[in-house]
């Protein structure tokens, strides 16, 4: 018989997933306009934006680790709570990489001319696939397990 309680978690942890997904179209959809700014960047506006998402993240994250908790403590199937913290590391991982992404978005656009600038921009975004691609990975082995246990 399937678990009401675990499959009403794992919605929310989707809808949370879901959530993560558009604070990120938001932050890179402004982080484009900030670098549009140039060469008088509005960081005031970049910064607050970067400040209220920064919020929702840290709200998403405290929501998925109390589900991660209750799925482990409550409803008995670490197996599932073990792929949300895993998930969770990686979605801390793409944060920290998109952060310096940005940031060296900004370098190559301010110093075209330095080969440098450009190959960091390069390597970040291929460590930013990988890890959205480990993450996909997780998505499907959660979806997998969950699948399982009905």
């Amino acid at each position: 018989m399937p678990d009401e309680a675990v499959a009403a978690l794992l919605r929310r942890f989707y809808a949370l997933q879901g959530e993560r997904v558009e604070a990120y179209r938001l932050l890179e959809e402004g982080h484009r306009a900030y670098l549009g700014s140039a060469p008088r960047y509005d960081f005031p506006r970049y910064r607050q934006l970067v400040h209220e998402i920064a919020l929702a993240f840290r709200g998403i994250s405290r929501e998925i680790l109390q589900i991660e908790g209750r799925l482990r403590e409550e409803r008995g199937r670490p197996e599932l709570a073990q792929h949300l913290a895993r998930i969770q590391q990686r979605e801390q991982e793409k944060l920290q990489l998109t952060a310096q992404l940005q940031l060296a978005r900004q370098h190559a656009q301010d110093q075209p001319g330095v080969d440098a600038h450009q190959q960091e921009v390069r390597e970040l975004k291929h460590k930013l696939i990988k890890t959205i691609e480990a993450i996909s990975e997780i998505l499907q082995d959660l979806k997998y397990d969950s699948e399982e246990a009905e």
